[in-house]
């Protein structure tokens, strides 16, 4: 498997940098922009898209609608149900709430956003459900750690889950000790979310890093596109960085040109080592 796509369940290779929607669909005067910002993207073959029914309580879903409006079948479809919501009756009215949001029938994978109000056997029971009904392609999970995924392996159904999507970037390498091994020996791809870490100190401090810049330097490249290869540099991972414009999303569509040498990996991995040990799932 190349580090440039990553093969999901069903046998579909997609671009290892997808599309992410948080906190898109928050402000009417900014839907036009965010939609354009998609489509671009998906013109630049980053044809999958992440949501969820958090987002703007629905809003970024309708904002994927106006982007996926007339090429809906260029585009795998990820999108999230609350933990409140992924169980029984609830999940299906839930699901069926953000198709008509999103202006299709189906969803390519849907994910329990995190663990919650509903045991995992009732979310498998629901997913199943789904899929029984053509309503999702496949199902996955957000923010479940080890533990969680060997609970989840042990339900009846479980081992049918096809993704984990986790916060990962290079300040938070976590995943390393053991939620990342695991799921690539199962052949589970990885979603990583805030791959460049959220706004705030710790993005400043990785965009600023003297080592990602000097390796940016080096590729004709900004820290971010740097930030993007290392995440992408394992295997079966996804990253799904948010990109409301098309300056944005060009940067992120160029980022799968670049390799990272030997070196570059070592000199970022030195300058940001992973935990020795197991930590906590980091999640925001």
């Amino acid at each position: 498997m190349s580090a440039k796509t990553v093969m999901f369940p069903d046998a579909r290779s997609l671009p290892a940098i997808g599309q992410g929607t948080w906190y898109m669909g928050e402000k009417a005067s900014q839907r036009k922009t965010e939609a354009d910002a998609l489509r671009a993207g998906i013109d630049l073959g980053l044809t999958l898209i992440d949501t969820a029914e958090m987002y703007a309580e629905g809003g970024a879903e309708e904002v994927v609608a106006d982007a996926i409006k007339g090429q809906r079948d260029r585009v795998y479809l990820v999108s999230k149900v609350y933990p409140w919501n992924a169980g029984g009756q609830k999940g299906v009215a839930a699901c069926e709430a953000s198709l008509r949001r999103m202006g299709t029938d189906r969803i390519d994978l849907y994910l329990l956003h995190w663990r919650g109000n509903y045991g995992l056997d009732e979310t498998v029971e629901l997913m199943q459900t789904l899929r029984q009904q053509g309503k999702i392609g496949r199902w996955g999970v957000s923010n479940l750690d080890y533990d969680d995924m060997q609970e989840l392996w042990a339900t009846e159904g479980g081992a049918d889950c096809a993704a984990n999507q986790v916060l990962y970037h290079l300040a938070s390498r976590g995943i390393e000790y053991d939620v990342l091994p695991w799921c690539q020996q199962q052949g589970m791809p990885v979603m990583a979310y805030c791959p460049l870490a959220q706004a705030g100190r710790l993005r400043s401090g990785l965009m600023n890093h003297p080592v990602v810049n000097e390796i940016a330097r080096s590729h004709n490249a900004s820290a971010a596109q740097i930030l993007l290869a290392w995440v992408i540099s394992h295997r079966g991972v996804v990253a799904i960085p948010k990109a409301a414009t098309v300056e944005h999303v060009k940067e992120n569509a160029a980022a799968l040109e670049i390799t990272l040498s030997a070196q570059d990996l070592l000199k970022l991995e030195s300058a940001f080592p992973a935990p020795a040990g197991k930590t906590a799932l980091d999640v925001v």
